[in-house]
């Protein structure tokens, strides 16, 4: 049985919680396995070479999310990532960028996530008659409930974040991520803000207007989410309560 092709990694190495510590590249060789993914070889290699290495991942299955880094300069979630998808074999792994680094590979989504959805009041606002706990919820239209289940795929692993410009040159602007989750709310019919009330939260330059539409989001989010279409249908509700 032939021997699998020797990979390069170059992978950033950085613990802030070290006060001597400094942001480096360091290289690391490992032989290819059929099937490996950037996952894999990275589980690999703390195993087998450097024990300290930081990254996250929980499901292995691109359902968490928490596996996402920069790879070869494109953000993607690494348990997604075929090793066999660089022939060169040359892998370079950095952090998602507009995160806070807790070390390596490693990023702080869920403190992101969290003060967006403070920021946003990314929560349903149930309207007056639905607010008593001991009532049947009304049964919901199923094509509602297919176009908000759409919008509920996203798991929130920052990837649009990182590929996203405006993000990365306006730190308050509210991201991909942000318009996704107030548009699965604006189209909730059990939700009784109104489209005025989404305005004064996303209707400015930190949100749909704030958008450069150079499309990072829609090329690079893993699980295909139409961000595109979520922030050009934000666009034109914005846009018509000025009118």
């Amino acid at each position: 049985m032939s021997q699998g092709r020797q990979l390069t990694f170059n992978i950033f190495r950085y613990d802030p919680q070290e006060p001597n510590d400094k942001p480096k590249m360091v290289r690391y060789q490992l032989t290819e396995t059929p099937g490996m993914t950037v996952f894999i070889a990275l589980n690999k290699l703390r195993e087998e070479q450097d024990t300290s290495m930081q990254f996250d991942f929980v499901c292995r299955a691109g359902i968490c999310g928490s596996c996402a880094m920069v790879i070869n300069g494109f953000p993607t979630l690494a348990c997604r990532t075929l090793t066999a998808k660089y022939p060169k074999g040359e892998i370079t792994l950095m952090p998602l960028p507009g995160f806070e680094l807790i070390g390596d590979l490693s990023v702080n989504t869920g403190k992101f996530m969290r003060e967006l959805a403070e920021r946003l009041k990314l929560w349903l606002h149930p309207k007056a008659n639905d607010i008593s706990v001991h009532r049947l919820e009304d049964p919901m239209d199923p094509d509602e409930a297919a176009r908000l289940y759409e919008l509920e795929r996203c798991v929130e692993c920052g990837v649009c974040v990182s590929a996203c410009a405006t993000k990365q040159m306006r730190e308050t602007f509210v991201g991909a991520v942000g318009m996704m989750k107030i548009a699965r709310f604006e189209m909730d019919s059990r939700d009784a803000r109104s489209a005025e009330d989404f305005y004064h939260v996303i209707g400015n330059q930190d949100g749909v207007f704030g958008c450069m539409t150079l499309l990072g989001c829609q090329d690079n989010c893993p699980k295909d989410l139409p961000h595109m279409q979520q922030i050009a249908y934000l666009r034109r509700k914005m846009a018509m309560t000025l009118i």
